[in-house]
Order: C-alpha cells, then structure tokens, then sequence
C-alpha cells in the first residue's frame, strides 16, 4: 500500500499520526509526507532548521519521502484554494497513493482547515487511480480547541493500535525539541510528551487497545480486487 500523510506544519504529522504512520512504514508500506507550510516564519524562525526537524522526525518513523511545498506558515487562508490544492494533487499524481492521511476540517488552526479543504479537491474520487480512502487525523492542541458546536467536534470512528509505535512517535517528537521555540512543551500542554501518551492510552481504552491513534474516516472506494485497507 501506498500512503500520503499530509500537514500544514513540520510536527503535525508525527502529533496527529506519528505512530500509525510508523506502523505501516514498518509493515513494509510506502509512506510519504508533504508539509505545506515552512512552520516558522510567522514566528521569525530558521526555517532550514523546521525542515531539518522535519527530516529526523520521518527517518525515526521510517517514512520514505518527506517533501514540503514551501508555503508561510499562517497564512494559507490569504492565497487561492487552487495554490494549496496544486503540490497536493502533484505528490498524489506522483505516489498514486490508496491511503491518504489530512487534518480534522474544524480545527482551531487556520492552515489545518485550509489543507483539509484543499485535500478534499485533490483527492475527490475521479478515474481508476483516485485515492481509495481519506481520513482525518487529531492534532493535539488544535483539533480540541475548537468551539464545540455541532460539526465542530472530533468524532473518530477508526482506531489504530499504536500499542508498538508509541515509543517511536514520541522520539519522532523530540527531534522538534531542536527547533527555535521548540514544539514539545512542559506538561499540561497537550504537546508534551506526558499528554501525547495519555491520549494514545485514551484512545487505546475507547477500542479496547493498550493504545491508539483515533481518525475520522471521510471517504472509502474499495474496487473489485483490492483487500481493503486496514492498517
């Protein structure tokens, strides 16, 4: 299988699917990540050094591509939808992915809604090569911060168990503790080390699991002779 993990910023991907992201590289699937937006220079950060971090996190979780669009941070609500959705739609022409990976289209966070809404566009289901299944990851001190009005909230109906890759997702995680500001904070953030453990056990214990990866499943095409999609 081929999957395409999608971000707005260097962390997201490893905060939001770091350890399912990890399970499936080391099942043998090819896993890519594209980062749209450069995660500094709206806070007058190095970017080298957000790609960097970015790099070190996907050799930990074993990915095989990490590319980035190259995009401001913060500031993807100010371009064209069709400027967002056009390096989506050229990684997927390019990987021809089955599983594609993208932010919850509610959260609190600007970008995260605007590549959501671009990832809707690019993987919209059109001849034979179109992505098979679409899913929206958590992504913690965002997604639960949103104002909890009816479609606002996080409702996963598909759990992954991490139980194997929790460890490894967390050391994915410090490789963003090199950044300027540093993206792992002292608990109670929900970004600290502590609070990224209780929600995998959190979600763990909603499927029974020892713990978990949560998503929301927003589009599924299984054709005739393919075994599905399971992680």
């Amino acid at each position: 299988m081929r999957v395409l993990a999608i971000a707005a910023h260097p962390d997201d991907e490893t905060l939001g699917a770091g350890g399912t992201i990890s399970r499936l590289a080391r099942a043998g699937h090819e896993v890519w990540i594209h980062i749209l937006t450069d995660g500094a220079s709206a806070r007058h950060g190095h970017l080298d050094q957000q790609k960097e971090c970015a790099v070190r996190a996907g050799e930990v979780l074993g990915v095989a591509n990490v590319s980035f669009a190259g995009f401001e941070d913060q500031h993807l609500d100010a371009l064209p939808l069709i400027d967002v959705i056009t390096p989506i739609e050229k990684c997927i022409a390019e990987l021809q992915p089955q599983l594609v990976l993208t932010h919850f289209g509610h959260d609190v966070n600007q970008d995260h809604r605007v590549v959501f809404a671009a990832t809707m566009v690019a993987t919209r289901p059109v001849g034979p090569t179109s992505v098979g299944r679409v899913m929206c990851y958590q992504t913690p001190s965002s997604t639960e911060w949103a104002a909890p009005f009816t479609g606002n909230v996080f409702s996963p109906n598909v759990y992954v168990d991490i139980s194997s890759t929790l460890s490894i997702k967390l050391e994915a995680m410090r490789q963003y503790t090199r950044t300027f500001s540093g993206e792992v904070h002292p608990f109670p953030h929900p970004r600290s080390y502590q609070a990224l453990e209780a929600i995998a056990r959190s979600h763990g214990s909603a499927a029974g699991l020892p713990a978990a990866e949560s998503f929301m499943l927003v589009r599924s095409v299984e054709r005739e002779g393919e075994s599905g999609y399971a992680a």
